[in-house]
């Protein structure tokens, strides 16, 4: 009877539907607001150096994250394909992070060193060069785009600022890191980097 009255009540059913969606995402947040394993970095992992921290910014700009994830699930089909499973570890200093959860490609967390730079450069260009099948766009302005090293010591400093363990030399030195490089440099850098401290099969 009780939920009959519920049910014909369209306020009291969406103070109540606000209610348990409140109490089960604070269940679900705040443990891992307050766990180590989501709050420090996996052994290894240390910020982005300034030209895969680039990369990193175009690979968003350009919004390959639409097409890529970049987590891989604890599932054997997962693991056996991609490599080992993500960890909250390997993303402390990510924001935003790039989990994703479309695959029209396949997965990048564990993409870095599996190929050659001469072939993601390739690649990012043309893509149908190196897999014919490809339904990648091509990403030919990358070669030509410069990157702006003052920009870079300013976002640098502004992740400083919120906590990222960059040191006043790393920031000093941010615009030589990227003096003469173009964006597919950077973009390259970033994801030779991806999945690299935890690679191992």
């Amino acid at each position: 009877m009780g939920h009959e009255r519920i049910e014909k009540n369209i306020n009291l059913m969406s103070i109540l539907i606000v209610l348990v969606i409140s109490v089960g995402g604070l269940v679900e947040i705040l443990p891992l607001m307050t766990s180590s394993d989501a709050t420090d970095p996996y052994p290894g992992v240390t910020p982005y150096p300034a030209l895969q921290l680039a990369g990193r910014d175009i690979y968003i700009r350009e919004g390959c994250y639409g097409c890529h994830s970049q987590q891989i699930r604890p599932f054997r089909s997962e693991t056996e394909r991609y490599g080992p499973y993500s960890v909250a570890g390997e993303f402390v200093y990510d924001r935003p992070f790039q989990f994703g959860s479309k695959r029209t490609g396949p997965d990048l967390a564990r993409v870095g060193k599996r190929y050659s730079d001469d072939w993601h450069r390739i690649h990012l260009v043309k893509p149908q060069d190196v897999v014919p099948e490809s339904n990648m766009p091509a990403y030919p302005w990358l070669a030509k785009a410069t990157i702006d090293g003052e920009l870079m010591q300013r976002k640098l400093r502004a992740l400083q600022i919120l906590g990222d363990p960059y040191t006043d030399e790393d920031i000093a030195g941010a615009a030589d890191a990227v003096a003469g490089k173009t964006e597919l440099d950077a973009l390259v850098a970033y994801l030779q980097n991806l999945g690299t401290v935890r690679s191992a099969r």
